[in-house]
């Protein structure tokens, strides 16, 4: 076998000898990017006279944090979030591995083995919202983060980190923006039972309510249990079987809102007066409310970013208490057509 020279790098680089020299030297006049590119070749090439300093420097350990989510073809919203993830993890030399789960629990259904045999060093749970599945996660070991959870599994009955999106008083915000346009007659539709989000946006929606004065007529609310494919046929049910219409629905989501939406448009005949809707999150996915209606616009990249940094946090500091944070969403208001 032939000796490998310093002319052998630079002719597979198409690179002069005397910019390897260089680099190997550790002279001026060789960029960082193209010193490693010398580097690289030359052990690839198998050169025996690479610096010993070079030669020796030991790689930083990758770890592997394990995304647990459902639902792999999920809306823009959620695959926003998981790729700034992905890129602030791998800034920190971490391997974002995808483990599916499925959006509601059978008998059959046991936790993937990486998950129980130590191949990942946290877990970050995204869009898993079955209780039993939920449960099984939050008994790992590992460190974890939740983003959202549900009603019936609180902070103080995680195992790990929480990060919500606040609702609240954004949402008491929004309804107070209806009623100062002049509505009274509002409803909110989305099952507040899914997710604790949900949940809290249905409480400041009422909240808004209550401090006018305004009755939260039972009739104009859709909030029970909703299976997630099932949206639009029972929000289509729902509409349907209205006897009076309130003049605006206070819509859980833009998901939930682009289905309302929907119906209006192919159903105008059923309509007393115009009725107005607002929505949740900004995806822009969802063309017939998108730039339409009032909602809250949630900063996924940063909020994939925060997730991120919350659970290599979360792994250098196992020992620290665990810690509730809400993302504070802005509110978006188009022109309204009263």
């Amino acid at each position: 076998m032939e000796k490998i020279t310093m002319k052998d790098i630079a002719d597979a680089l198409n690179i002069s000898r005397v910019t390897v020299s260089k680099a190997f030297n550790n002279q001026a006049g060789v960029s960082e990017t193209l010193r490693e590119l010398i580097f690289a070749k030359a052990k690839e090439l198998g050169y025996a006279k690479i610096p010993y300093q070079i030669r020796e420097q030991p790689q930083e350990e990758q770890r592997t944090i394990s995304l647990i989510v459902s639902r792999p073809d999920s809306a823009l919203f959620w695959t926003n979030i998981i790729h700034r993830m992905a890129q602030e993890l791998a800034n920190y030399n971490v391997n974002l591995l995808y483990t599916y789960v499925p959006s509601v629990y059978t008998k059959t259904f046991s936790l993937p083995s990486v998950l129980l045999n130590g191949s990942v060093d946290g877990v970050i749970v995204l869009n898993v919202y079955d209780p039993e599945i939920l449960n099984m996660v939050n008994e790992l070991s590992v460190p974890k983060v939740f983003l959202d959870t549900i009603p019936t599994l609180t902070d103080s009955q995680l195992s790990g980190d929480l990060v919500l999106i606040e609702g609240f008083r954004t949402e008491a915000k929004i309804t107070d923006i209806l009623i100062q346009n002049g509505h009274t007659e509002i409803g909110f539709l989305g099952d507040i039972d899914y997710a604790m989000t949900n949940k809290e946006r249905y409480l400041g929606y009422c909240d808004c309510m209550n401090k006018h004065e305004l009755v939260v007529r039972s009739e104009y609310c859709l909030t029970g249990r909703i299976d997630i494919f099932s949206y639009g046929r029972k929000l289509h049910t729902f509409l349907d079987e209205l006897q009076s219409w309130p003049s605006a629905f206070v819509c859980a989501s833009d998901y939930v809102a682009n289905f309302v939406q929907s119906y209006l448009d192919n159903n105008s005949h059923r309509l007393p007066h115009p009725v107005v809707l607002t929505g949740f999150d900004n995806t822009g996915e969802y063309t017939n409310v998108a730039g339409r209606i009032i909602t809250a616009n949630v900063p996924t990249a940063l909020l994939g970013k925060r997730l991120a940094l919350q659970l290599l946090f979360r792994s250098e500091h196992p020992e620290a208490p665990q810690e509730l944070t809400f993302i504070k969403p802005s509110i978006i208001i188009p022109h309204i057509k009263q």
